[in-house]
C-alpha cells in the first residue's frame, strides 16, 4: 500500500470514473449518477461536502469493481 486513499475534490473523483468509463446520467440536488455498462448499481457522488470523504470514495470503488492500484491510475491521468 504505497498510496493513502485521501478525501479528493467531487469533480476530480467524477473525472476518475468517467475515464473508467463511465457517464453522468443524472444530477439531482447535490447528487451526481453515474452509470457504465455491464455495472449493475449506479455510483452516486454527493457535491457537498466539497471533498468526497474516504469512506464514499471506496463504497464507490467496490461498487465499480476499481482496484486501488487502478484508482490511482486513473486519478494521476
Amino acid at each position: 500500500m504505497a498510496d493513502k486513499i485521501i478525501p479528493i475534490h467531487y469533480k476530480e473523483l467524477i473525472k476518475v470514473f468517467e475515464n473508467d468509463g463511465f457517464t453522468v446520467q443524472r444530477i439531482k440536488g447535490d447528487h451526481v449518477v453515474l452509470t457504465k455498462d455491464g455495472v449493475k448499481r449506479p455510483l452516486v457522488i454527493k457535491t457537498s461536502p466539497r471533498l468526497v470523504p474516504v469512506a464514499h470514495i471506496r463504497t464507490n470503488m467496490t461498487t465499480a469493481g476499481m482496484s486501488r492500484d487502478y484508482y490511482f491510475e486513473l486519478l494521476g491521468k
